[in-house]
């Protein structure tokens, strides 16, 4: 199968590429400065591009079975007016650059990502892919994004939108900056540590969108999420037990919410995820449980 990816340097990306080429799948990836692919592979071609622009890369589109767009600027960063305003446009910009590629292309899939943040806080109830969107900033952020990429439907194609929890892996992600801290000993819950925090292990999240890409009968939303559900406080302890540390410490709400403003809500609140599509579609999660996951991760 023939890929374009769309925020093929980042974290994810630059997972989901050497995944995809190591299986022999065909890529082609976008990328600004082609110095930061750092991936060698004879499946693998680059065009150069802007994906928040129109251009020549759009013509490229064509040649490819499945599109997937990755492109969004970070939200874990002080949420000003330019800020959200960054936030949206990358997502949106991104999205309807490929959704005009494609208006007058034969019907293929677009793989457009999203994330579960589109629920909103939701306390203890769980959620799937049914569920009505929350109201907060991340939510409609979520929601705009993701009605621009269904807008790919309208000229046949299949458009799927996968709901990343908080993305595991090393090197990167969520990982990147809680692993120094747990590993120093000064790791702890954030708040109450009640909230719920879905997650998915990175080698799961390639898979799944791989998986996506060939089962032709799904489409519309899917939580890409472990099916264990967690709290932050579950979280806590098991990167505790995985690493040996202790993490006895408590960052008070206040303190997250004084530091970093609404971003503090965002930790201090999250979404009891289910990945019912996933399931019920027969995909297998090779790290279902945190301690596995954690322990893999740690290792590499």
């Amino acid at each position: 199968m023939n890929y374009f990816i769309l925020g093929g340097t980042g974290f994810i990306g630059s997972f989901l590429i050497r995944l995809l080429t190591d299986m022999g799948e065909q890529v082609t990836a976008l990328t600004r400065d082609e110095s930061k692919v750092k991936i060698k592979s004879p499946n693998l071609s680059l065009v150069k591009g802007d994906p928040l622009k129109p251009g020549d890369w759009q013509k490229q589109i064509a040649g490819s079975d499945t599109v997937i767009n990755l492109v969004g600027s970070p939200i874990m960063t002080q949420w000003t007016e330019q800020a959200k305003k960054v936030i949206l446009s990358s997502r949106l910009d991104s999205t309807a650059n490929v959704v005009s590629a494609m208006q007058e292309l034969e019907p293929r899939t677009f793989i457009c990502a999203n994330a579960v943040g589109y629920y909103g806080p939701r306390k203890d109830e769980p959620v799937d892919e049914r569920s009505a969107p929350g109201k907060d900033f991340l939510a409609q952020v979520s929601l705009k994004w993701q009605d621009e990429a269904q807008a790919a439907e309208s000229s046949a194609h299949r458009v799927v939108i996968p709901r990343f929890a908080a993305v595991l892996g090393p090197g990167g992600g969520a990982m990147a900056q809680m692993l120094s801290v747990f590993r120093l000993g000064l790791g702890g819950k954030l708040g109450s540590g009640k909230q719920w925090f879905p997650w998915v292990h990175i080698f799961d999240l390639a898979r799944a969108l791989h998986f996506l890409s060939i089962k032709n009968e799904i489409k519309g939303p899917v939580n890409i999420c472990s099916p264990q559900q967690i709290t932050n406080e579950q979280f806590t302890r098991a990167m505790s037990k995985v690493l040996h540390r202790p993490a006895l410490f408590r960052v008070p709400g206040v303190a997250l919410r004084l530091k970093y403003g609404e971003v503090g809500n965002v930790l201090l609140t999250g979404q009891r995820c289910v990945p019912k599509v996933l399931m019920e579609s027969g995909f297998e999660f090779k790290f279902p449980e945190i301690e596995r996951a954690l322990a893999d991760i740690v290792a590499a």
